[in-house]
């Protein structure tokens, strides 16, 4: 068996979409690769996405559906990101509890994967939501277009295309999650990095008005794209065609994603942020943070970063902790308190900050808490990234906390309205509780590195 099948015998599921076949694996049901627009080819590779068919034949369900990654971010990536191969990339996958659970119908988690609005893959095995599954959750992860194809500004064609796409499988997930056991009226869109940024793009949108009833996100931020022709311009020039729908288009995904690479490499910088969500549309009226104060307030929301995202490490990772200017704060922390400022009539907003740091990375670095979170400390490329003893019970913990926000439950910390001082739920700083509560962690000051490491990590 390829280790992008689901393992376990048929299952079936009737749904409003047609039959679709997955499999059961013991008590985890896994329906992977299910399209829910048509494929984003031809006159539809630069327009808004068009809702799937109901499939005339059960669809086959049993392994993960094409990425609209086609080349990875970095030779080497933190979470492992898998490529698939074909043009049906607007696709999702579903795990949920066996159908003679009695605990149902279930609260649902829709996963955005990051990836810089230009890479990432919703077919990793971190995202594997079995653990979900376990304790009474549907967990869908959702695909949509990157780069160019996902967030380009062009004449003649929509702008967030990949925002659309998200809007239109949560549309797909109303209509239809209830023949997978979820609950369409518990709803909780999350994600992570670039995700956690398409979470507080479309909770600021008037779009996203009823769509889903709670958001999580995970070391998102303020991304908004900005001087977006210019750097179109630039990748135009480079690969030799006009910065136009039908310049771009007479390239294939993967030239388009290679050129970007290749630019940023060129460049000396990451490039990671050049392509994100577009501000002055139907979709993004605003900016996010304006948007925030208007739209969505009737969603509970939770949202933190990791102590050092992008600056842990050994060498400038180092020296940026310890002088406190750091990548961490600018991008990623000083997005939390801002958004809860924004929010603070809201239905209610909670920060968390995850400290623990990996003995592999050097620190609480970008990505290392989404396997506590998704509880899936055996999944491959784990032991790589958080060194061979992870500590368990705190993924017990966090994931746990996620699960009883996601069922509807309030945070056993306090609401945090974006003043200094605000309550926050620390995991694992070292010389702490694993869980501890606290206040002030996000507080705009320079902040110290995290402290002495754990033995383990003597070696950073």
């Amino acid at each position: 068996m390829n280790s992008l099948d689901a393992p376990g015998e048929p299952d079936l599921v009737h749904a409003p979409a047609g039959t679709v076949v997955g499999r059961r694996d013991g008590r985890t049901r896994r329906f992977l690769g299910i399209p829910y627009a048509q494929p984003p080819t031809g006159v539809r590779r630069f327009a808004a996405p068009v809702p799937r068919g109901r499939f005339t034949e059960p669809y086959d369900a049993s392994r993960h559906g094409p990425t609209s990654q086609r080349v990875p971010l970095f030779a080497t990536t933190t979470v492992p990101e898998p490529s698939v191969a074909g043009d049906d990339v607007l696709n999702l996958g579903v795990v949920a509890p066996a159908q003679d659970d009695d605990r149902g119908p279930f609260p649902v988690l829709v996963w955005i994967h990051g990836g810089g609005f230009l890479a990432g893959s919703q077919a990793s095995p971190w995202y594997d939501g079995r653990a979900f599954a376990r304790d009474g959750v549907v967990c869908v992860t959702v695909g949509y277009r990157l780069g160019v194809d996902g967030f380009a500004v062009l004449d003649d064609v929509p702008t967030n295309l990949g925002l659309r796409d998200l809007l239109l499988a949560l549309d797909w997930v109303q209509e239809n999650i209830g023949a997978f056991g979820g609950d369409p009226d518990r709803v909780t869109v999350a994600g992570q990095s670039a995700g956690g940024a398409a979470v507080l793009a479309l909770l600021s949108s008037p779009a996203g008005r009823g769509r889903f009833h709670r958001a999580v996100s995970l070391s998102g931020g303020f991304f908004e794209a900005d001087a977006v022709r210019d750097f179109l311009q630039e990748l135009g020039d480079r690969l030799g065609v006009p910065a136009t729908r039908a310049g771009f288009g007479g390239c294939s995904v993967e030239r388009l994603q290679r050129g970007i690479l290749d630019l940023r490499d060129e460049k000396g910088d990451d490039g990671t942020l050049s392509l994100g969500p577009f501000v002055g549309d139907d979709i993004l009226p605003v900016p996010v943070a304006d948007g925030l104060a208007g739209h969505g307030q009737e969603v509970p929301l939770l949202l933190g970063a990791t102590g050092d995202e992008f600056d842990s490490g050994t060498g400038p990772g180092a020296a940026a902790r310890a002088a406190g200017t750091r990548l961490t704060d600018i991008l990623f922390r000083a997005a939390c308190p801002r958004t809860a400022a924004a929010r603070r009539d809201a239905a209610g907003t909670w920060l968390y900050s995850f400290e623990w740091p990996s003995p592999v990375l050097c620190g609480a670095a970008h990505c290392v808490d989404l396997p506590y979170f998704f509880d899936v400390l055996d999944a491959p490329g784990v032991a790589r990234a958080l060194g061979p003893n992870p500590p368990q019970e705190l993924a017990t913990s966090m994931h746990a906390d996620l699960v009883a926000f996601v069922g509807g439950q309030e945070p056993a910390w306090a609401r945090a309205s974006g003043t200094p001082g605000d309550p926050a739920r620390e995991y694992g700083r070292p010389g702490a509780a694993l869980v501890a509560d606290t206040t002030g962690v996000f507080d705009p000051v320079v902040r110290p590195g995290p402290g002495p490491m754990s033995e383990a990590a003597g070696a950073c």
